[in-house]
């Protein structure tokens, strides 16, 4: 998906990139080719954090140590957002699998802050590592239901082999995470996984998001 890039190293180790990204158009459009901001930290001396605008449904490193992450819902069976964005590109085999997770409950198959893996199918990665993130004006924790969400996928793509994983801002759509709050959570968590992957991205679709992702990153890396 990147393509060719030029890099630019700062004095503070903050690397950006203007990446080449072939456009494609989900909902029409005229398609074509984009170029979208890359901005990499460092998260460790061989781990990498990576922020940049785009379709996570398009990303990918290798196709067999990736993974992305899927914002779903409790029952797994598909919905809105990235969720459904997700669930089209990797065709319907993947509400398959979602469908054979066992349910913990009657209609709930991912708890809320907890994480579940199925073959991503027709998508260019390995795995897609669904969680559910707190919906924030009804959660009674929704900072520790958002930190667990991020730990649930890490822990699992850790236990998977999973060597570079793409997320997208969890609960930050419908379920209304206010972004700055939301980007904390995710970036603290992410560096508690530091020495576990060679690079955690964030693929991120709206620029207001981006830009929230970017400020915080500065912040707390």
């Amino acid at each position: 998906m990147e393509g060719n890039r030029g890099i630019v190293r700062s004095s503070n180790g903050i690397s950006t990139a203007a990446t080449r990204v072939s456009g494609t158009s989900n909902g029409g459009g005229e398609g074509g080719d984009d170029y979208r901001q890359l901005v990499q930290f460092p998260l460790s001396a061989s781990s990498a954090l990576k922020i940049q605008k785009g379709d996570i449904t398009e990303w990918s490193v290798d196709g067999a140590s990736d993974a992305i992450v899927n914002a779903a819902n409790e029952r797994m069976l598909g919905g809105g957002g990235v969720d459904g964005a997700i669930h089209r590109a990797a065709g319907p085999e993947l509400r398959a699998a979602c469908h054979d997770v066992p349910e913990v409950r009657p209609g709930v198959r991912c708890p809320t802050g907890e994480a579940r893996i199925t073959p991503a199918f027709r998508l260019p990665v390995s795995h897609v590592i669904h969680t559910v993130g707190p919906i924030y004006d009804v959660d009674r924790h929704p900072e520790d239901s958002l930190r667990s969400a991020y730990r649930s996928c890490l822990t699992l793509a850790k236990e998977n082999n999973i060597m570079y994983i793409a997320f997208p801002a969890i609960s930050c759509g419908v379920y209304g995470y206010p972004y700055a709050e939301a980007a904390t959570v995710a970036i603290s968590t992410v560096k508690e996984f530091a020495e576990d992957f060679k690079e955690v991205h964030f693929v991120l679709f709206l620029d207001e998001v981006y830009n929230i992702w970017l400020e915080k990153a500065r912040e707390l890396l």
